[in-house]
């Protein structure tokens, strides 16, 4: 193929039924789990339906758009709209995040404070401005996680993974696939270990901290921003893993790997996220 035909040529997908799979099962999870929260019978089954049918349209879906780029019909503009796409993603991603450590700033540094003031004391008297606190009408007491435990043994994890991930991408570069594939297992397997200490984490806050959803606004901010991060991370999981699968196939080359780039990007904003959570949340 010419550079001009390269540059000009823009590959279409012939009519795909995968979307209208896709809005079947977001109806089937939207359903089951309205029907589930209200305890309404075989709710539970519809829900899980919704699960499975996401599971079918993910699978089919993201297994044609593989062959399609393994059969070459995606050329370079493709290649940059698959980049800025992945971008986009990233960047709404990012703002995400950024509401919820918006609400963290708030209460912390605006709200709290203003219950504490002259004002506050009208409504709440006696109630002292410090952090961490679960607001002036909790009555429960929590002691709040501590940063130089299992957070720090997670910041680890995902700091070697960053490692692991950009050094597999330097094996795909020079083309020495088993460096590939072995930085890649490296990669999973610590952000697997991750998830469990975070498990480990969240046990040990209920059963001996009594940190809990329930503890006022910061167990609810300290859940939503680390659980929603442990939800970031297992989906990162799982894109890797598919990434593995492919190189262990034979899939991509030094020249052409952008599905290997979107994943380590996605990776490397996992990896932020947490440090950045790590100083917050656990740290000041």
């Amino acid at each position: 193929m010419s550079p001009i035909a390269e540059r000009s040529r823009y590959f279409v997908p012939t009519p795909s039924y995968w979307p209208l799979v896709g809005s079947g099962a977001l109806m089937l999870l939207a359903f089951g789990a309205v029907l589930t929260m209200n305890t309404v019978r075989h709710g539970g089954w519809v829900l899980l339906a919704g699960f499975l049918v996401l599971l079918i349209m993910l699978v089919g879906w993201f297994g044609r758009v593989i062959r399609e780029s393994e059969g070459k019909l995606y050329n370079l503009q493709v290649d940059r709209s698959f980049r800025l796409g992945m971008a986009w993603f990233i960047f709404s991603e990012v703002m995400f995040f950024v509401a919820f450590f918006g609400a963290l700033f708030y209460v912390r540094v605006l709200s709290v404070p203003d219950l504490a003031g002259p004002g506050g004391a009208l409504l709440w008297d006696g109630f002292v401005n410090q952090w961490p606190s679960a607001g002036p009408a909790a009555k429960e007491v929590f002691t709040p996680m501590q940063a130089w435990g299992l957070p720090a043994i997670n910041t680890a994890l995902l700091l070697s993974s960053g490692v692991t991930i950009t050094w597999a991408h330097w094996g795909l570069i020079e083309g020495k696939r088993t460096q590939l594939v072995l930085g890649l297992a490296l990669t999973v397997l610590l952000g697997l270990t991750f998830l469990v200490v975070q498990m480990v984490e969240y046990r040990e806050a209920y059963a001996h901290l009594n940190l809990k959803l329930t503890s006022g606004v910061y167990g609810s901010t300290f859940y939503m921003l680390t659980g929603f991060h442990g939800f970031h991370v297992t989906l990162g999981a799982i894109m890797l893993m598919v990434i593995l699968l492919r190189s262990v196939k034979g899939h991509f080359t030094p020249e052409r790997h952008f599905a290997f780039k979107a994943v380590a990007w996605y990776w490397h904003f996992v990896d932020v996220v947490w440090l950045i959570l790590f100083v917050v949340v656990y740290w000041l």
